[in-house]
């Protein structure tokens, strides 16, 4: 294969029209051989922006900004430094904190009718291949990376990914480039160093054509995922209820084994999580949705907790319940925080407590001690919180977090739920409605 201007502009014609085009380039002789056939294309020249991101975590990697800088002056093209904070968080390597910034602060560039090119080749996807499939992922990881996907507003093209290492090196000796090396490429301490510089070499001489034939398998893999998310996007309609993120459980067993680990995966992605492992599938199914109900069975996975009640899966952000401190409403405010993420506030209604009544007592905030009794207009006696929020549906952690509405030291309102028969009342605009929101869900 011999690379040239034409060959970019025909893989990337299907895309057109393209408002900006950004060169992901980091120096090396990848980016530099995609950025060098981009700048040499008079239809795409105009519209070629050069983008190295910063992640200052190697000594050289000022020396490399100034190359890049300098390269893309000469090519006459745009130039963007973008500098990073790669460190690594919690459960990430300081490979995957390094991309994830990088591709960050990249989406927020590309816009709607803008494209990144990014130089990943015909080896790089046999490598990404065989590191999922040690990793035992499924068909999405063993679809490698694709040649195109949506990217912030725009899209992300790989023009090079069916393109041999070989003729990248060879257009390079061709036009005289010059890149950097980053040393760390040839310590064979990291996952993708190892493949490439001990196991890669050893494939090569045994199958040499090894790169072609994964990539084909990677084809056939992302043609099966796509079949599967379509089945798995049929299974989730009927179980999901986006009102309040959850899957039904009974609806859930409707379908066999493999079909509810399906929609399982698909809820971890529609809630923006990576896909949980085979085994806490199985556990979530085994533990949690099969398990009576009364024991409030839960499983914590990436910062949340899958919980049960009656017939609902709930996925849960892993955090303290914000139980309401005692709190006195001052006279004439309509909004009142009740923890860092909520808050309380009341308009004008025809039903609901007397607006007199509201504007006229001492108005405190409390959370639920226990024992707790209030009676409902149109029933009967007095119902405990218990019996109500078992009624409603409440479920029991969301149960601690309700505010209690006291009037002059009586109990008027339950949050936003029930007020009170004692203080409730019917008269055009003439009443007050309370409604609680969490302003973060925005």
């Amino acid at each position: 294969m011999s690379l040239s201007a034409g060959f970019l502009e025909s893989a990337l014609a299907r895309f057109e029209p393209l408002r900006r085009i950004y060169v992901a380039y980091s120096g090396g002789i990848d980016s530099h051989v995609l950025l060098h056939l981009a700048a040499s294309s008079p239809r795409l020249h105009d519209r070629i922006t050069a983008v190295y991101v910063h992640h200052g975590l190697q000594p050289d990697a000022d020396a490399w900004a100034a190359h890049t800088a300098k390269t893309a002056e000469e090519l006459a093209v745009g130039f963007i430094l973008l500098r990073v904070d790669a460190v690594a968080g919690n459960r990430e390597s300081p490979e995957e904190a390094a991309r994830n910034a990088r591709y960050a602060a990249l989406k927020d560039l590309v816009d709607v009718d803008d494209a990144l090119l990014s130089a990943q080749h015909l080896e790089d996807q046999l490598e990404t291949v065989l590191l999922q499939l040690m990793r035992g992922s499924g068909l999405r990881g063993l679809s490698g990376m694709p040649e195109s996907m949506a990217f912030g507003r725009g899209r992300l093209l790989r023009p090079l990914l069916q393109t041999p290492k070989r003729a990248i090196f060879d257009y390079a000796d061709r036009h005289r480039l010059h890149w950097v090396e980053d040393p760390t490429n040839q310590r064979s301490d990291y996952d993708r160093n190892f493949l490439r510089n001990e196991v890669l070499p050893l494939l090569k001489q045994r199958w040499p054509g090894c790169a072609v034939t994964v990539a084909r398998a990677a084809r056939h893999c992302a043609e099966a995922e796509t079949l599967v998310t379509e089945l798995a996007g049929e299974i989730f309609e009927q179980i999901f209820d986006p009102a309040d993120n959850t899957l039904s459980i009974s609806r859930l067993r409707m379908f066999d084994g493999a079909r509810q680990q399906l929609a399982v995966r698909r809820w971890f992605q529609v809630n923006g999580l990576r896909m949980p492992s085979r085994d806490f599938v199985l556990r979530l199914l085994n533990q949690v949705a099969a398990a009576r109900d009364c024991g409030h069975p839960a499983l914590l996975s990436q910062g949340c907790w899958i919980r049960r009640y009656r017939d609902k899966l709930y996925c849960l952000a892993e955090s303290e319940p914000e139980i309401p401190k005692v709190t006195v409403w001052p006279p004439g405010r309509i909004r009142l925080p009740i923890g860092e993420r909520r808050v309380l506030h009341w308009r004008q209604a025809s039903a609901g407590i007397a607006l007199e009544t509201w504007l006229g007592s001492e108005i405190v905030v409390k959370p639920r001690s226990g024992g707790e009794k209030i009676r409902l207009p149109g029933r009967a006696g007095r119902h405990s919180l218990k019996n109500l929020y078992q009624e409603a549906g409440i479920p029991p952690w969301e149960r601690e977090k309700m505010p209690l509405v006291y009037l002059n030291g009586r109990l008027a309102a339950i949050g936003d739920r029930w007020v009170s028969a004692e203080f409730y009342a019917t008269k055009k605009d003439g009443c007050v409605e309370l409604s609680m929101e969490d302003p973060t869900l925005r």
